[in-house]
């Protein structure tokens, strides 16, 4: 394998890691005005798609009672624009607020330690499971939850088992709901059925997640269907449709950004005395960014700049456009390869991953973080 990557030198390494602090420190040093009308803006836009694509799901549903040929039009596109409306939600406003991006505004609306999203899964697991362990040790091997989700082999790094034979099917199913396993996904169900937990000890967690997936079930399965009266049911099949839209994309967006084909995995071992400049270069190796522009930067949260949102998880995503530019600048004076490309690109590697380590394969050959005369 030819390496991307030049082995850095602990005193490059360093180097590394203040010029992508000082980047941090200049970014936030202009956080005001034009970054809360932002975000207040993303607000009144979740807010105003989700009453135009309800409004337009309720109007395909009562047109049986006066015009039959407007029930899907606007069904159809009621359940998409509650999709998108979804999707902001979801991605430009929970995931960025709920990192503690907006905290400086004051705005309790925008409080990252209190906000909780429209999907099955709390806000209270998300910071555990994605906030600290992913953040603190993104693609570290036993540490990061995330390599996989525990569903799939994606690396081959990761230990093959004969299960991994039906991953391809088995993402297809997780895409389609991928919401139920961020929800379930720090309930840890395989301690538990391998008896490592307690049944009491797994209701004590399950009920906190039990009362959010039965609140989201009843907002959108129940309460808006039963609005429509006896015309429920294109209610009800907008809302499962606009859910699905959402978990498809937003598993895309998450899994191109980690999983691609160059993206890398870690030991346990490299965060031992891991130095500042070092978690900024595992954090880049393990990322991957998707190019596309300003409509693809706002629907996937600018999680099209994964390498960015992986050094700053704490800065306005909004931000990461202008920041990338110097970023990019800062790797290529040290010989790392910046990870992007076109979503079909992107997520064609993540499709060859699923796929190939479905079957046995080979750790790959990586170039090491630290020159191996320093790092002796």
């Amino acid at each position: 394998m030819t390496f991307r990557n030049r082995a850095l030198s602990p005193a490059e390494l360093d180097r590394f890691g203040e010029e992508l602090d000082d980047l941090r420190k200049r970014t936030v040093a202009t956080l005001g005005q034009r970054d809360a009308n932002y975000i207040r803006s993303i607000v009144a836009w979740v807010r105003w798609t989700e009453v135009a694509g309800r409004g337009l799901l309720y109007l395909g549903a009562f047109s049986l009672l006066f015009a039959p040929a407007l029930l899907w039009p606007a069904c159809v596109l009621g359940a998409l624009i509650l999709g998108l409306s979804k999707i902001l939600e979801n991605m430009e406003l929970g995931h960025n607020v709920i990192h503690g991006q907006y905290d400086w505004m004051r705005d309790p609306h925008l409080d990252g330690k209190t906000y909780e999203w429209d999907i099955v899964g709390t806000a209270d697991n998300w910071r555990h499971t994605h906030n600290f362990r992913h953040h603190t040790y993104t693609n570290v091997r036993g540490l990061d939850d995330d390599i996989g989700y525990g569903l799939l082999r994606i690396f081959p790094e990761q230990r093959w088992r004969a299960y991994y034979l039906m991953q391809p099917v088995i993402a297809v199913v997780f895409a389609l709901l991928f919401e139920w396993g961020v929800a379930i996904q720090n309930l840890k169900l395989g301690r538990w059925i391998h008896g490592k937990v307690s049944h009491r000890q797994m209701w004590r967690m399950f009920k906190p997640v039990g009362r959010k997936m039965a609140r989201q079930i009843v907002k959108d399965y129940v309460v808006f269907p039963a609005l429509a009266g006896p015309f429920f049911l294109p209610v009800l099949l907008g809302n499962v449709v606009a859910n699905i839209i959402r978990n498809l994309w937003t598993y895309t967006i998450i899994f191109c950004g980690h999983f691609t084909a160059e993206a890398e995995t870690f030991p346990k071992d490299c965060v031992r005395n891991e130095s500042r400049g070092h978690w900024y270069l595992r954090q880049l190796r393990g990322s991957s960014n998707i190019s596309g522009g300003w409509l693809i930067d706002v629907l996937s949260g600018n999680l099209s700049h994964q390498i960015e949102h992986h050094f700053y998880p704490d800065v306005p995503a909004n931000r990461y456009a202008a920041m990338a530019v110097e970023v990019r600048e800062i790797c290529k004076r040290y010989g790392q390869h910046y990870n992007t490309g076109s979503l079909p690109k992107q997520f064609g590697q993540v499709v060859w991953r699923i796929v190939r380590h479905a079957f046995p394969s080979r750790p790959r050959r990586v170039a090491p973080l630290v020159a191996a005369s320093e790092a002796a």
